[in-house]
């Protein structure tokens, strides 16, 4: 049985969240959601995570699981608000566990915070298989963008995360702590043995002036015009390029408000004595403006 997929997109964020579903009436999972995030007054809305909401509703839809690809650095999760309003359960990579490590050091969180990914309800490992209703799932690890990302394969459609964008854009950077190129190389290879009709659901699109941002591409579109891995690109071609590239970037704009809410399963830090929750900037510690 194949989903139907209903796609959001945040263009403050070039981010899609996905609703997908097996039946109206039926039971949904959403995937990758945002929380809304003003960086000038550190402010935090629940209107894109609402918009799903709604269409859920009006689905009347069981929403089973709130399923994320990875600890995304652009944007905010909306998973622990959308938990509270479902009842969903909140899954991740069994990856996240390093993740956490790390960014724990990095921040200097409480103590008292757990590396274990006990804030997710489930870890998945590569290979593991569960249910959305009607619907059979599978997830499939495609690291290298981070340790924990995951493909989400749910009938013919795959939940791909930072792992290809458009094919005109490419692939995810994978400079950030416990990025590897060859490990996305080999990830994206994965995903290209998949069935020739599987339809390919973007995190991020970040669309030129001439055309609308599109959630969707296919297996054909990727191996034969994805600027990084289509073609006759071999590993080594492909290191180089995505190393040199990187080089040149610039650190995403939310990426340090957005690990220290997203590691936690999308939960605010805890409140400080004095009733304020607080965000930590480690001063000198990422890449500058490229």
């Amino acid at each position: 049985m194949n989903p139907q997929v209903q796609s959001f997109y945040d263009p403050a964020t070039f981010t899609f969240t996905y609703v997908v579903y097996d039946r109206d009436g039926g039971h949904a999972a959403i995937v990758d959601p945002v929380l809304d995030y003003d960086p000038a007054c550190a402010r935090t809305s629940t209107a894109s995570a609402d918009r799903v909401l709604a269409f859920v509703r009006d689905h009347s839809l069981i929403v089973d699981w709130i399923l994320e690809t990875h600890a995304h650095a652009d944007h905010l999760t909306s998973a622990a608000y959308l938990k509270r309003e479902t009842g969903a359960k909140v899954a991740i990579g069994r990856g996240i566990t390093q993740v956490q490590e790390r960014f724990k050091a990095l921040f200097g969180m409480e103590p008292e915070f757990a590396t274990d990914g006990r804030q997710f309800d489930r870890l998945f490992a590569d290979g593991d298989t569960f249910a959305i209703g009607e619907l059979e799932a599978r997830a499939i690890a495609t690291p290298g963008h981070t340790d924990d990302s995951l493909t989400y394969l749910v009938g013919d459609a795959a939940f791909v995360g930072d792992t290809v964008f458009a094919p005109e854009t490419g692939t995810a950077r994978v400079d950030f702590p416990g990025g590897d190129a060859r490990k996305l190389y080999r990830s994206i290879r994965t995903l290209f043995d998949l069935p020739a009709d599987t339809r390919l659901f973007l995190c991020h699109d970040y669309p030129p002036a001439e055309r609308e941002a599109h959630p969707q591409s296919s297996l054909d579109e990727q191996k034969q015009r994805n600027v990084h891995v289509g073609g006759e690109a071999d590993e080594e071609t492909f290191v180089k390029l995505r190393t040199e590239r990187d080089a040149k970037l610039a650190a995403p704009k939310l990426i340090l408000p957005a690990l220290q809410v997203n590691i936690r399963a999308g939960e605010l830090p805890p409140t400080d004595a004095n009733g304020i929750r607080y965000l930590r900037l480690p001063l000198n510690q990422l890449g500058g403006e490229a």
